[in-house]
């Protein structure tokens, strides 16, 4: 199972974001991660990873920087940080862990923790959640580095979320945790209102019942039920142009609710007919589009007017956290 690294010449710098930067690497598209793999510039000589974009894997077509052998040789570690991420692969790195610095309270008392499955529902769950105190928490099933996100970065721009918790093996957000159990803990100490926590962009798929990232909503849910929370989940919906396992409520959260051992709220935009065989808390949505409006609202390439229901449904899980 080898690594597919190529070596090229930084021939262009695009865009510069907060943890990101797109750039082209001999003419192909290539993402860095700064904070990861050091700065970037034009004419620096680098190592890309084109393993999923050459075999089509949901990269977006694009390559990822691995190395800079220009200026991100022998860059210093985080200071204080000597626990790893991403442990024992080529891509480990130290980093800082608040397990380490902070002590999370024991219970979440009630704290309401909605589990998303795709990350294009954390847009419209936020938009219902206005004037809380809202702490993103991303786990593994799908993009592992929380800068990867433009939507994160809109949300924390607009003053929809607080702080964005990595959990291992995600990286590169606010905070770093070894597990959700202590993100969700250390996100109420640190005064979260609302916990919304889901995979990032992008989603781990085997076509099979089990093999996909959209469980990690079954992850969030039982470590909130387990730590006295009240997890909602963001049901996975749609009656747009999707293949036909997707039509109605998603096999992903299917599968998920499968797994969920406590009690869990499904949350559910009324006005559209219920789901056989899952139990629902009907929500009103009146008024999602306009809460939603300048938000980047995208699925699979659909927006609201195409997938309405998909963008309603996450809404009504924010707005039932926020009741």
């Amino acid at each position: 199972m080898p690594i597919g690294l190529r070596w090229g010449t930084i021939s262009a710098v695009g865009e510069r974001l907060d943890g990101l930067v797109r750039l082209e690497v001999d003419g192909r598209s290539c993402v860095a991660y700064p904070r990861l793999s050091g700065e970037v510039e034009v004419g620096d000589v680098v190592l890309v990873n084109t393993q999923a974009a050459e075999l089509d894997l949901g990269s977006g077509g694009f390559d990822v920087l691995y190395a800079n052998l220009t200026r991100g040789l022998g860059l210093p570690a985080t200071e204080r940080a000597h626990v790893m991420t991403l442990p024992y692969t080529p891509g480990q790195l130290a980093g800082r862990f608040v397990e380490e610095e902070t002590e999370g309270v024991e219970r979440l008392a009630g704290l309401p923790v909605v589990c998303t499955g795709l990350h294009s529902q954390l847009a419209p769950v936020c938009a219902a959640l206005t004037g809380r105190r809202i702490v993103y928490v991303q786990l593994g099933g799908g993009a592992l580095p929380v800068s990867l996100s433009d939507t994160v970065r809109t949300l924390k721009a607009r003053k929809l979320v607080e702080t964005s918790i990595a959990v291992s093996p995600c990286i590169d957000g606010d905070l770093q945790c070894v597990s959700a159990a202590s993100a969700l803990v250390h996100a109420a100490a640190r005064g979260a209102e609302v916990v919304v926590c889901g995979i990032g962009p992008g989603i781990v798929g085997t076509g099979s019942r089990f093999g996909h990232g959209g469980l990690a909503v079954a992850d969030a849910a039982n470590i909130a039920s387990a730590l006295g929370g009240s997890p909602v989940v963001a049901p996975r919906v749609s009656f747009g142009d999707e293949r036909e396992r997707h039509r109605g409520v998603s096999h992903h959260t299917r599968s998920a609710l499968a797994l969920c051992l406590g009690e869990v709220r499904v949350a559910w935009p009324r006005g559209l007919a219920r789901p056989d065989g899952i139990e629902v808390d009907e929500v009103d949505v009146t008024g999602w589009e306009d809460a939603c409006v300048s938000l980047p609202l995208s699925h699979m390439g659909r927006g609201p007017r195409d997938d309405p229901w998909f963008f309603a449904a996450a809404f009504a899980a924010g707005r039932l956290a926020a009741a």
